[in-house]
């Protein structure tokens, strides 16, 4: 980075590195949680027909708001939400980076409590926000008492709540939720990108909306829906907040292709949540095997697992990329994560890990 430090750049980004996870061409990729599985045809074609009717006006910008977008992913999230509390972005990160674009800002500070998504702290730093590490109990548990403890000492303006929370896999409590709005004015960002995988009678943040003026749900449609290369974030919110974040939204921000094609997606919801559950058998079956052989397993509500290597992560990590196999070292001293994918996916895993040494 020395080369780019040479130039006028902000203090604050010097000696720093870009986000980024290996993209490296091996059989079994198990590192990103993708949905591994491809789209099915009769949502290639859906897709592919929505993007070519659009193909003829692209010299005409798009909808600036996203209109009919907005309202069928509000149809998608029920729970009483309409096209008012709804707004979309290229992807989560794009959504939380304009959530802090408005309500964070110089001057004002983010909290997360890790470990948990590692852009948080970097979408913190480009919007100029000051970020807050808190923490998590000893065994990546979470409690009202230890979330509220910290919220009174550091005051932050935004509050970063992850549920299923990244990379440890497991949802909060919602009573964690209820302390964390019952002790802030501050905006509070849920984001629940792998809500759909998770475990049964989960509750959503979505049901507190109506209670709560400063809660904003995050979603994605990069899991569950495998739209990953479509790029394509939402959040519910206050009508107000949406208002809001229009206020920094870049114009145009939402391409006319993108608009279409996910909207061809939702269309084809069914279809393409039918693998959901397939992905969910080999998470708990990953989980159930790991630890049959004694290996502390976090409780996983995502389509992810993360485990304990018992030594160095880096060297484990390296000797399952030799076989073929690319999980992801997420920085925690002794664990690593792997994605839930197909079946032969979940084979050539566990034979790779049986055989690390």
């Amino acid at each position: 980075m020395a080369m780019i430090d040479d130039l006028p750049i902000r203090d604050d980004l010097k000696g720093q590195s870009p986000y980024g996870a290996p993209q490296i061409d091996v059989p079994v990729r198990l590192n990103t949680n993708e949905n591994s599985y491809a789209l099915p045809d009769a949502v290639v074609e859906a897709v592919a027909e929505a993007v070519r009717a659009e193909m003829r006006d692209l010299n005409r910008y798009p909808d600036r708001d996203a209109v009919g977008l907005r309202t069928d992913l509000a149809r998608y999230l029920g729970h009483g939400v309409t096209a008012a509390n709804v707004w979309a972005a290229n992807g989560s990160n794009e959504i939380q980076q304009q959530l802090l674009q408005t309500f964070g800002g110089p001057g004002r500070t983010a909290l997360g409590f890790g470990p948990s998504y590692s852009m948080y702290p970097l979408l913190a730093r480009g919007t100029g926000t000051r970020w807050i590490g808190a923490h998590r109990n000893p065994d990546f548990g979470l409690t009202p008492d230890v979330a509220v403890a910290q919220l009174k000492e550091h005051r932050p303006d935004v509050v970063f709540l992850c549920s299923p929370n990244n990379p440890t896999g497991t949802a909060l409590d919602p009573a964690v939720i209820d302390a964390v709005l019952g002790e802030t004015k501050g905006m509070v960002l849920v984001d629940e990108a792998y809500f759909e995988f998770a475990r049964s009678g989960t509750k959503s943040a979505l049901t507190l909306l109506p209670h709560h003026r400063n809660l904003v749900v995050t979603r994605t449609m990069s899991k569950a829906f495998g739209f990953a290369g479509g790029r394509l974030g939402y959040f519910a919110a206050d009508p107000d907040v949406v208002g809001a974040v229009q206020l920094v939204r870049l114009p145009y921000h939402l391409s006319s292709l993108t608009q279409a094609a996910a909207r061809a997606a939702l269309g084809q919801a069914p279809a393409l949540l039918a693998t959901v559950d397939a992905i969910k058998q080999q998470r708990d079956r990953i989980v159930a095997t790991l630890r049959e052989r004694g290996t502390k397993v976090a409780d996983s509500d995502a389509n992810f697992v993360l485990f304990e290597v018992g030594g160095d992560q880096k060297r484990v990590w390296q000797r399952m990329l030799d076989r073929g196999v690319l999980i992801r070292d997420v920085g925690l001293d002794a664990w690593l994560r792997v994605t839930a994918g197909t079946a032969t996916e979940t084979d050539a895993f566990l034979a790779a890990i049986t055989n690390r040494q």
